[in-house]
């Protein structure tokens, strides 16, 4: 998405209506620096915004995305490519934050490790070496947590029977056996157990 274009379309629309920055920002309930961001193309309206300012703007979503008006035949061909704009956004995050859980997972692993091998070397009074063992032992378990909860909430695990997509409850996701980004669930479409993969979009 262009946010300069955006921008610029934003504004048109909003001199075509004869309302200032500061009306519009009235009526959404936010400040007219904020318009003003959107208007240079600095930032973008928040989606909770967006279809209050187009219901302002007589314009729809998709030519706010576009940041442009679109002719009733272009309607359909650009609603998909904008789809798949944002389809394809979606995986590259989805892609990015599972990389942070293999850091995250990663670190904390290693440095559970390398507290409890240093302490255990510098030291044998208990006084010191239980405190730092359940220090380590919390931090490994945060890093577990934090990643775990990553690989939760992106993407969706798909049935190899009927290809249905899906999010299994929290309960199922973390007692369910895994092999990397494989993991034995049952399908609610077919019924069917057996290792689904990770996949990053619906």
């Amino acid at each position: 998405m262009d946010q300069i274009k955006i921008g610029i379309f934003i504004a048109e629309k909003r001199k075509e209506k004869h309302i200032t920055q500061r009306e519009l920002a009235d009526k959404l309930g936010i400040t007219d620096r904020a318009v003003s961001k959107w208007e240079c193309g600095r930032s973008l309206p928040d989606s909770a915004l967006m279809i209050p300012l187009c219901e302002i703007l007589g314009i729809s979503v998709n030519e706010l995305l576009l940041g442009r008006a679109l002719e009733k035949e272009d309607y359909r061909r650009e609603t998909e490519k904008l789809l798949l704009e944002m389809k394809r956004k979606e995986e590259e995050s989805n892609k990015y934050l599972l990389k942070l859980e293999i850091v995250i997972g990663t670190i904390s692993t290693i440095a559970y490790i390398a507290i409890l091998g240093s302490v255990s070397l510098l030291t044998e009074d208990l006084r010191i070496l239980i405190p730092v063992m359940v220090l380590a032992f919390t931090l490994l378990i945060a890093g577990i947590y934090y990643a775990m909860k990553i690989e939760y909430t992106i993407g969706y695990y798909e049935c190899p029977s009927c290809h249905y997509r899906y999010r299994p409850d929290v309960r199922e996701f973390i007692f369910s056996p895994h092999i990397g980004r494989k993991r034995k669930l049952r399908c609610p479409n077919c019924d069917k157990k057996s290792y689904m993969k990770k996949v990053l979009t619906k």
